[in-house]
């Protein structure tokens, strides 16, 4: 099984959360509990749902997990346009990382719809008489990481 750090777009939004960081450092002090701490923990979610989706045992639960981190990105994306239309940043960095968070927002999406093809070749799961789900052997399989385009 892969490891969740030999993940393209997990590395790339860790890089993400790092420049946020350092850009927020040089907010004004009364924003720091504000638009601040928005922005970090919206980029800091992204790459947390990445690996936490990769150590779940079915294909559905890291898709889920996965369309958590691109609704994070996206909320990193109008943060980031908040913080530069308030002059709160240089409005370079911010178009900087405008153009990362882009970048990873297409890695992102290509990802989850690589990993929900894999789940849509996995057979249907049966379900015992009590209702519970009985996972079919290849859905039990763990997520590996399909390789990226």
């Amino acid at each position: 099984m892969q490891r969740f750090q030999d993940i393209h777009v997990w590395r790339r939004t860790h890089a993400i959360v790092l420049l946020v960081y350092g850009l927020t450092e040089r907010f004004p002090p009364d924003e720091k509990f504000h638009l601040a701490a928005q922005l970090r923990r919206a980029a800091a979610s992204v790459p947390t749902n990445i690996a936490e989706g990769s150590k779940r045992l079915f294909r559905r639960d890291y898709v889920r997990f996965l369309n958590v981190a691109e609704g994070s990105l996206t909320e990193l994306e109008y943060l980031l346009l908040l913080a530069r239309d308030l002059e709160l940043a240089d409005v370079q960095s911010c178009e900087d990382l405008l153009r990362d968070v882009e970048i990873a927002s297409r890695m992102l999406a290509n990802l989850r719809k690589a990993v929900q093809r894999a789940q849509r070749g996995a057979p249907t799961s049966r379900r015992d008489p009590r209702g519970d789900r009985q996972p079919s052997t290849r859905d039990a399989e763990p997520c590996s990481e399909p390789s990226e385009p």
